[in-house]
């Protein structure tokens, strides 16, 4: 490699390296939200409000509430209010990973590991409506 080559790899690298996701996850700590989902191949819509201590889950003709736990201005923790089943006694975290003008990307996973299942951690979009 030419010292020539070499420096242009190094300024193009200390680009990118400078790049930061924007993150304004405080915007998005409280309001309603939409987002899609796909169950048994069909899309979906759900809609939730959430409020620094509740969020309420609107999906398939059904209502639910979760507590809202606030880890960092990022991150937090949800549990059913009123679970059905035991898996829905699991806590589920709940993090922010980009923010845009009207959505954030998030990911979730079961926040305690269950030794006999995978943990699997999944993404989605939220599109704040109000």
């Amino acid at each position: 490699m030419t010292v020539k080559k070499f420096f242009g790899f190094l300024a193009l690298m200390l680009c990118f390296s400078c790049y930061e996701v924007e993150r304004n996850c405080s915007d998005f700590r409280t309001g309603t939200f939409e987002f899609t989902y796909v169950e048994n191949g069909k899309e979906k819509t759900a809609r939730f409000t959430r409020t620094d201590n509740y969020s309420i889950d609107y999906f398939d003709g059904k209502i639910d509430s979760s507590t809202v736990r606030w880890i960092n201005d990022c991150e937090f923790i949800l549990k059913k209010l009123h679970p059905t089943t035991n898996l829905e006694k699991k806590p589920i975290h709940m993090k922010i990973l980009s923010t845009s003008k009207d959505s954030y990307i998030f990911e979730y996973k079961y926040a305690v590991n269950d030794l006999n299942r995978e943990n699997r951690t999944e993404r989605g979009v939220a599109k704040k409506i109000d």
